[in-house]
């Protein structure tokens, strides 16, 4: 079988529906982060983030996003399957996506403090993993990043 045709205009198109799932949790005054996984060319899951709405640490866009994709496909192997982030993976998120064989992730803004698909430290490609990740970043990396800038700007401005 033939490697599949790495397509960038999709990884445009499939970050601006990350974008979107972002824009919902900065409404919503959660850290705007969004992630979808897609499979065979279409979204299985879509998500964002939710801790503070659901008082829960792990409700990190990418965890939740897993979780749909996993009752979508019905198994918790997602090797067919790519994550699309508007940030970097923390480590938490990261391991769950390396836990769940995800064939691709890609991201828009790196996290130089935190990120772990590269930046900080790299959990998707660990050496002693029995599972890599092929990484992508800065998938439309100015509008992930000011996203998260303005929202932070805005948190600080706050009495």
């Amino acid at each position: 079988m033939d490697e599949p045709v790495i397509d960038l205009q999709s990884d445009d198109y499939f970050m601006g529906e990350a974008l979107r799932q972002a824009a919902r949790a900065y409404e919503a005054g959660e850290t705007p982060v969004g992630a979808v996984i897609v499979r065979a060319g279409r979204i299985i899951a879509r998500a964002f983030n939710q801790v503070e709405l659901l008082k829960d640490a792990t409700a990190h866009a990418e965890m939740l996003a897993l979780t749909q994709a996993q009752e979508a496909v019905g198994d918790w192997r997602l090797t067919d399957c790519a994550l699309y982030a508007t940030k970097e993976p923390c480590p938490m998120c990261a391991g769950a996506i390396v836990h769940t064989r995800i064939a691709r992730v890609i991201f828009g803004a790196s996290d130089p403090k935190g990120g772990a698909a590269g930046s900080a430290l790299n959990l998707l490609q660990f050496p002693t993993l029995n599972h890599h990740c092929d990484i992508t970043q800065g998938v439309r990396q100015a509008e992930c990043r000011a996203l998260l800038k303005n929202f932070f700007a805005e948190q600080r401005a706050k009495p």
